[in-house]
């Protein structure tokens, strides 16, 4: 029997009465269990190429290198060679925890007006498709420098599934081809001089049909020998070979020669490119050690907090995670992370972010505090202990072409990795066979506010852009690796991870349960339900549940007061959840769920 809403008004009032929560699986998916190792992405193939080199004896770093150069490939509107990630990853011979920024960062040459013209927006889509957009990528150093602390496997054994997927050839994907499909119906003209996406000859012509402007269809096998060659350059002479050399120069000059706006990335700044490893955000929430990424990534610090506002208040929690006293609660815990998020939270190596202070657990009781049975509307920023710069905020939201990971090996290490090139298919560009990023649409467009303050996320040279990639590991309370866990979704993965911590800590769900539960959140605007799809998500009424918010007094307060209403709306989420249990006899048992939204598989043994 499906969870259902039984909503009654009277007078002013209403009321919602849940009748259990017993999830029906009938033509949903179920959970995946394995005795030694688990990977899950988004993409079968890329699930098949990590589990290949777990097999082999390879780490979670081993098996990471693998899927994300297989990824670039299958899915390349969402990550590649020519974006950045961010990973949390638990070794298990040290026990440490470690997490690494592979941020993309601003040329040496950016500066503060970057997205203005005449003291204006330029706009983001036009921002979007040009070279202004492109971040120094960090993924092809991250692989690297992963494989020298954590690899086991060779190098060059890594990159062979790709190479060879990209030379022999793949079929399109129903998911790729829509969104190539998508992207087209924004711009029509497909003229040489007209064409704002895949403006790029060598993106237009791997994508789409020439001779009616379409999308190629799903099925379509699709080689790319460029990108076989890119690979077999990195796997014999290292990162360098990417950020050295030729391929850095047609990254500059592709950037440089923009067709609609040229950026300012040179050669050096490629070659002066570094990642950093950095200590994790961490927290706890009902006795559970939660860890994730820091700023430059908002992600740790919002789902802390959106965690730890909803631990202070059980009096508000609802007995089921589609009660309405459950999403109530969710969203405004997420209006009140958002907005602290959006008012202090920007890369660290430049301005000064309250990390310990949001997570402080008197201020965190405090803000949830302002919460109640009603809608509190749109959230001010609280004031966390701690120095920080008086900054003002941002909270533009922007589109997302991201893809998560999530692995654990036979040795018992644990990555949890967010890759992404920002938009759908980056900034359209090709170069070598991979897509570029428009990652520096993540800083705000303007660099003040009307009062002339300054924005913490405002373009500076060498700066890494705020993000909301929330990879994340779970530790049980004996400090045991519980749950690897996150999403891609722009600003929605901090909802989308959040409330997969929740869904299984305080309704025991399993990881593909968690995921099939419909996603509802709020950031600090309208508060959105998934409408629920047939055969992926759980059934429920949506407009039940919206009705009984909006008598809550949800609204969006931004919009005239006879337009408001809960938003019911498709969020594409694709969680990769792990969840390690335990068999008989005390031995280990990994529980995977993966998110069917998109083309989400779990492999291993």
């Amino acid at each position: 029997m499906r969870s259902k809403l039984i909503v009654a008004a009277i007078g002013l009032s209403l009321f919602v009465v849940t009748l259990g929560w017993a999830q029906d699986h009938a033509g949903l998916a179920t959970a995946v269990t394995t005795k030694r190792e688990m990977v899950v992405t988004a993409n079968p193939l890329a699930t098949e190429a990590g589990a290949k080199m777990l097999k082999l004896g390879g780490t979670a770093v081993d098996a990471m290198i693998a899927v994300q150069t297989v990824l670039g490939l299958v899915e390349p509107q969402s990550s590649g060679l020519g974006g950045g990630a961010f990973i949390v990853y638990y070794d298990a011979h040290t026990g440490k925890t470690t997490t690494l920024d592979a941020r993309e960062k601003a040329p040496a040459g950016a500066t503060e007006d970057r997205f203005l013209a005449d003291g204006t927006s330029i706009g983001f889509f036009n921002a979007w498709q040009s070279g202004l957009s492109v971040g120094v990528p960090g993924v092809p150093r991250m692989m690297e420098y992963m494989h020298k602390r954590y690899g086991k496997l060779p190098w060059q054994r890594l990159f062979v599934p790709a190479k060879t997927l990209a030379q022999r050839g793949f079929k399109l994907t129903e998911r790729t081809s829509s969104q190539v499909a998508g992207l087209l119906a924004r711009n029509p003209s497909c003229e040489d001089d007209d064409r704002l996406f895949f403006r790029d000859p060598a993106a237009f012509t791997y994508f789409v049909n020439s001779d009616d402007c379409t999308a190629k269809p799903a099925g379509t096998m699709m080689r790319n020998k460029a990108y076989a060659k890119t690979l077999k350059a990195i796997a014999k002479k290292g990162a360098d070979a990417f950020y050295c050399g030729p391929i850095a120069q047609d990254i500059a000059a592709a950037v440089q020669g923009d067709l609609n706006i040229p950026g300012d990335m040179t050669v050096a700044d490629l070659r002066n490119y570094r990642v950093v490893e950095r200590e994790p955000v961490c927290h706890t929430y009902r006795g559970h050690k939660v860890c994730g990424m820091g700023p430059p990534s908002s992600g740790g610090l919002a789902v802390g907090q959106i965690l730890g506002i909803i631990e202070n208040r059980p009096d508000l929690m609802g007995a089921t995670p589609l009660a309405v006293a459950t999403v109530h609660l969710f969203a405004q815990a997420g209006r009140l992370a958002f907005a602290d998020r959006n008012k202090y939270v920007a890369d660290s190596d430049f301005v000064s972010v309250p990390v310990e202070g949001m997570l402080d657990a008197d201020y965190l009781a405090a803000r949830a505090g302002l919460l109640g049975n009603s809608d509190i509307g749109t959230a001010e920023p609280g004031t966390p202990p701690g120095p920080f710069d008086p900054y003002a905020p941002d909270g533009a939201a922007k589109l997302s072409g991201t893809s998560h990971v999530s692995i654990i090996d036979r040795y018992g290490n644990a990555l949890s990795m967010t890759t992404t090139i920002e938009s759908s298919f980056g900034n359209g560009v090709m170069v070598r066979g991979f897509l570029l990023n428009n990652e520096l649409t993540d800083f705000s467009f303007a660099f003040e506010d009307a009062d002339g303050t300054l924005i913490a996320n405002r373009v500076q040279p060498n700066k890494r852009p705020r993000s909301s990639m929330s990879p994340t590991i779970v530790f049980d309370r004996h400090g045991k690796v519980e749950l690897v866990t996150g999403s891609p979704g722009g600003s929605r993965i901090i909802g989308y991870t959040a409330q997969s911590i929740m869904n299984s800590i305080d309704f025991g769900l399993d990881p593909q349960e968690a995921i099939n539960v419909p996603h509802f959140m709020n950031r600090n605007g309208r508060t959105d339900l998934e409408e629920p799809i047939p055969g992926i998500t759980l059934d429920y009424d949506a407009e039940a549940l919206a009705a009984a918010l909006v008598a809550r007094g949800h609204s969006d307060p931004t919009v005239p007061p006879e337009e408001r209403s809960v938003g019911i709306i498709t969020q594409t989420s694709g969680l990769s959840i792990i969840q390690v249990g335990e068999a008989k006899k005390g031995r280990t048992l990994l529980i995977g769920g993966a998110d069917k939204r998109r083309d989400g598989t779990v492999g291993g043994r």
